[in-house]
């Protein structure tokens, strides 16, 4: 994402900083800013979590804004705050959003107030036992169970009957304060068949906020979305409507400003209709890994609209009307993972790298003259090293093409050509999903993985193999997380 940043602060002749750990002192986005600034060790809580020292370098060299990315700080109240204290302006939400934001419990009691459709569910203050196992019983099963200040999958569980609750209960508390420092869990209807679709919104410091279309992101794994599309296939216009709608009234109940996504789950078992019920659950108070998508469809740069936004600018384009949506985009995000042993993460020197290439096809969409593209969104070099430190995501491949079959054909030719030799990779598990008859026919809910995992992993290396290959990045993380949990007692 720092390289994603720099590649539109050049354009617009902003110059950049960049801040590195002793792991990414050679890394692509450290190369790329005008300036480099190391700020501590590779474990991210001595350096990409230090908020002060960040400041402190921005401060020190000049800078008079920070953009979080979409991982470690980017949806920090108290970093956002410390921004705000040292005269630096956070390329986000005002510190209150993220606030009102972050918490599952009371971003739902807010958009309850402004009418955004919510899930049937508790999320009150009263956590006894006795007080969730009876608002479980009275929103009737199966519910999910879900940390209150969780995120990333982590403290979610899904109860089919009441003889499981109170074990669920106790087990997703003690998950949610090891994990989030808080035990407090909530209680929604769980939705058998529901399809993820996202808003993206965006509002700027002069009232404007609108919408820029849907992404589809259900097909995950552990709450975890690994492929992701716009539009949405069989998305009824009036549907489309109603959503957006509900996201820009999401942003505006709690004063937003800048780039957020107001998620939503709806209710599908068969197809999407003019009426599908779709509730809220939750906004991201930052840019998603899956904004490319959406730019691809509406031929914005969603960091440039940051950035003009920062600047106190308003909104490029702030008429709803006015903004375009033209074709289908894909996304896949290809990781150091190994499918056959449990997607257990990988690590390692990429010795050889090979990106995929697609000719450019000329086609004509109404309004439009746009060529059919191919986006290789990385930061990552051929010898470069996939740490055991961080997220193991190699890149994010993204394609458009004039319609969903298109860009389908160009997702499955980019990955057949895509060449990473040193780690193991999801690819082959990701050509197997978009291979699957049912994601051909577009319209899959979140339940797909889980369904078809024994069919979509035929093709994955073997397990042993796969195994043998992640063994030492997984004990390496385990190692310096048993070490940085004993560097906080």
């Amino acid at each position: 994402i720092a390289c994603r940043v720099m590649r539109t602060a050049r354009r617009l002749g902003v110059r950049t900083v960049a801040v590195y750990s002793d792991a990414d002192a050679l890394a692509q986005h450290v190369a790329h800013a005008d300036e480099s600034f190391h700020i501590g060790p590779a474990a991210a809580a001595e350096s990409y979590l230090v908020g002060d020292r960040i400041a402190e370098v921005a401060l020190s060299c000049g800078a008079q804004a920070i953009h979080p990315g979409y991982g470690f700080l980017s949806e920090n109240a108290g970093f956002a705050k410390l921004c705000d204290q040292k005269g630096l302006e956070f390329v986000g939400p005002p510190t209150s959003a993220i606030v009102s934001m972050g918490s599952k419990s009371e971003s739902k009691n807010i958009m309850e107030a402004a009418n955004v459709p919510c899930t049937p569910g508790y999320h009150g203050e009263d956590q006894s036992l006795d007080r969730l196992v009876d608002e479980a019983k009275r929103i009737g099963f199966p519910v999910m169970l879900k940390a209150v200040l969780g995120g990333g999958g982590k403290g979610m569980r899904v109860v089919e009957a009441e003889s499981e609750l109170k074990a669920n209960i106790e087990a997703c508390q003690r998950e949610a304060l090891a994990s989030f420092g808080d035990s407090r869990i909530l209680i929604e209807k769980f939705l058998r068949k529901p399809r993820h679709i996202e808003l993206q919104v965006f509002a700027d410091k002069h009232g404007n906020t609108v919408h820029l279309y849907e992404r589809d992101c259900s097909v995950q794994r552990r709450h975890q979305k690994v492929l992701e599309e716009s539009p949405a296939p069989g998305m009824p216009a009036e549907l489309r409507k109603r959503m957006g709608d509900a996201a820009v009234a999401a942003a505006k109940a709690v004063g937003y400003v800048g780039a957020g996504t107001v998620e939503f789950m709806v209710d599908a078992s068969d197809q999407m209709t003019v009426d599908s019920p779709f509730y809220f659950m939750e906004m991201n108070t930052r840019l998603q890994v899956e904004h490319p998508v959406t730019e691809m469809v509406t031929g914005m740069d969603l960091v440039e609209w940051q950035l003009r936004v920062a600047c106190g600018q308003e909104l490029p384009i702030s008429n709803q009307d006015d903004i375009p949506f033209f074709g289908h985009s894909l996304e896949a995000r290809v990781y150091a993972e190994s499918p056959g042993a449990g997607f257990l993460p990988g690590s390692g020197r990429i010795q050889f790298l090979r990106e995929p290439e697609l000719e450019p096809e000329q086609y004509i969409y109404p309004g439009t003259d746009y060529e059919r593209e191919l986006r290789i969104e990385t930061g990552v070099r051929e010898n470069d090293l996939i740490s055991i430190h961080y997220d193991p995501m190699i890149s994010k491949v993204v394609v458009h093409g004039p319609n969903r079959k298109s860009a389908l054909r160009q997702m499955e030719q980019a990955l057949s050509e895509y060449r990473v030799v040193g780690v193991p990779t999801n690819i082959e598990f990701l050509l197997s999903c978009l291979r699957h008859e049912a994601f051909a026919k577009g319209g899959v809910d979140t339940s797909f993985i889980g369904k078809y995992e024994h069919e979509l992993l035929a093709n994955a290396p073997p397990a042993a193999e796969d195994a043998k290959a992640a063994a030492i990045g997984v004990a390496a993380r385990a190692v310096l997380a048993a070490a940085a949990n004993a560097q906080g007692t």
